[in-house]
């Protein structure tokens, strides 16, 4: 299983790992009352069904490092900002994974495992396939390699810059576009079945 791979990332000495590769899986499909789920809960947080989201949402439902959780917090999640509906939208239709205890995970790159020396604040995720790795940031530079979801570093990201400095895995240096970057401590979201056997959102989160 790719969470039980470690990525020996020394990003401070002259050894770094083997690039290593994580294609997407979606393993969603193999409960169709999860595809259902999943499908009907999309659908509602593109109308931005609030009263549908807290109907779907486990009680306890965890959104914060430190909060409380539950439906107050995640109604008032959801009033405070309107880009925290984008950000659940596009979480959720992320690929997905299945952990040992059988809750599903989106999206699927979290199940990687990184060292415990590489800060994950620093660690991205490549989300596209054959993604242009350049010599410098602009969009005509010469294309240095094509990344295809792998972790990279990013020591000093940039939010309003189209184009980030990156480190691949093998030491390798280049610019990159910030579409295809995703923080490993980025959201993520965890459907679980509840006792009756209904599948519910149980996480949304970020951090690490």
């Amino acid at each position: 299983m790719i969470r039980a791979l470690l990525l020996w990332l020394l990003i401070y000495g002259p050894a770094l790992a083997d690039r290593q590769t994580f294609p997407p899986a979606d393993e969603a499909e193999r409960d169709p009352t999860l595809v259902a789920f999943r499908n009907d809960l999309l659908a509602d947080v593109t109308a931005q069904n609030t009263d549908a989201l807290i109907a779907a949402a486990c009680p306890d439902i965890y959104l914060s490092h430190g909060g409380e959780g539950g439906p107050e917090e995640l109604r008032e999640y959801l009033t405070a900002n309107d880009t925290h509906w984008g950000d659940l939208e596009t979480t959720l239709s992320q690929p997905g994974y299945f952990d040992d205890e059988g809750e599903f995970w989106m999206p699927h790159q979290w199940q990687i495992t990184l060292p415990a020396s590489l800060d994950p604040y620093l660690a991205y995720f490549v989300t596209g396939k054959n993604v242009s790795l350049r010599q410098a940031a602009e969009p005509g530079a010469p294309v240095l390699s094509l990344i295809s979801h792998e972790i990279v570093i990013i020591t000093s990201y940039r939010n309003d810059a189209d184009y980030q400095p990156i480190m691949l895995t093998d030491g390798t240096r280049g610019f990159m576009h910030s579409d295809f970057l995703w923080p490993m401590t980025g959201h993520r979201a965890a459907f679980v079945k509840s006792d009756a056997g209904e599948w519910q959102l149980c996480t949304f989160v970020s951090g690490d």
